[in-house]
């Protein structure tokens, strides 16, 4: 099982690839879901009916 680990005397090499390679991949999971959550909240944001201004001079006129 040592020998696994050790790979033939590249283990450092080896296992560096595969943090690399991990970190990436995590990495990319993060910025692919912030970016669909700020894609959806802008859509959302884009189909929601605009809000009725409040006129302030118009209150209490006659």
């Amino acid at each position: 099982m040592s020998e696994f680990f050790a790979m033939g005397g590249y283990a450092w090499y080896v296992w560096m690839a595969y943090g690399a390679a991990a970190l990436a991949i995590v990495v990319e999971i993060v910025t692919v879901r912030a970016r669909r959550k700020r894609a959806f909240d802008e859509l959302r944001m884009s189909l929601e009916p605009p809000r009725p201004r409040s006129m302030p001079h118009a209150r209490g006129a006659r």
